[in-house]
């Protein structure tokens, strides 16, 4: 029986052929557009779409406000490949099955990943709305996609967390939002699994950590790329922020609300991404 990093290889190039014969289009970079994000993908040029459930060993998912869909095209000048909707581990999917996506971005030849979210506000100075460029990330998910055989053709055995987030990619985020106008947070984004929104005394733990945001994805993809030698920017949408416990049921976050703060800060977010486009070298 092959190792499962051989067996993954053989699953992402497989992958891979299938979506070169319905686009030929070789991406530069990945876009990966979490809960009520997607609609960046509605601005890809000439697009091709194709549905995860087509594509081998691609999972599906089954998260309200993600599509479900794979876009090519081009954007800004640049040729993107754009997940319409991402992948969980609380959906029952290994680490290995969220990493999937990545892999076949890279294996068409994208080198920069661009990995966006909602999350949730830990620094109390934040506020719901406001859009944040990740610096760093703290892994609470005790897993990660790279346990197992190492599969030498993305990257090395023991890949460094230290530099996922180039501070080049950053500041092409910052000055981005400052061209556009837009107040951009920095900050540590924390991934837990989820699905079970942040207790209070988490939120005071994560404080102690020095945390800004909490989420239940990106981490996985993230450790992904960095692994396969991808530069990677990741952008949060901070859908709450810590709540008075004495309001009740006003106090209880929904699903529903995450999605509508992030369908209202839209127009921002897709201001952003096109801005953070133009000026990325690839």
């Amino acid at each position: 029986m092959n190792p499962p990093t051989l067996e993954w290889e053989s699953k992402r190039r497989e992958a891979a052929e299938f979506i070169r014969t319905r686009c030929s289009l070789a991406p530069q970079i990945g876009l990966i557009l979490g809960s009520g994000l997607g609609a960046l993908a509605d601005e890809i040029q000439d697009p091709t779409v194709i549905p995860y459930a087509e594509i081998p060993h691609f999972p599906v998912s089954t998260v309200a406000g993600h599509a479900g869909e794979l876009v090519i095209g081009h954007l800004e000048g640049k040729r993107v490949i754009g997940m319409k909707g991402r992948f969980h581990y609380y959906e029952g999917y290994t680490m290995q099955q969220l990493a999937f996506p990545v892999w076949v971005m890279r294996t068409l030849g994208a080198k920069i990943l661009i990995a966006t979210n909602a999350a949730g506000g830990v620094n109390r100075a934040f506020r719901a709305g406001d859009l944040m460029v990740i610096v760093d990330h703290i892994n609470w998910m005790f897993n990660n996609p790279l346990i197992g055989p190492n599969d030498p053709e993305l990257g090395v055995r023991f890949p460094s967390m230290a530099l996922a987030y180039p501070w080049e990619l950053v500041e092409v985020a910052l000055r981005a939002a400052e061209s556009e106008g837009i107040h951009l947070q920095k900050g540590v984004y924390l991934a837990v699994t989820g699905p079970a929104y942040t207790s209070r005394a988490e939120s005071e733990i994560y404080r102690l950590l020095r945390t800004d945001a909490v989420g239940m994805s990106t981490v996985p993809e993230v450790m992904a790329a960095t692994h396969a030698g991808m530069k990677t920017l990741g952008i949060s949408c901070i859908t709450d922020v810590a709540r008075d416990p004495k309001a009740g049921p006003r106090g209880i976050l929904t699903h529903e609300e995450v999605v509508e703060v992030a369908n209202r800060a839209k127009p921002r977010f897709i201001k952003l991404m096109r801005a953070i486009l133009r000026d990325i070298a690839v």
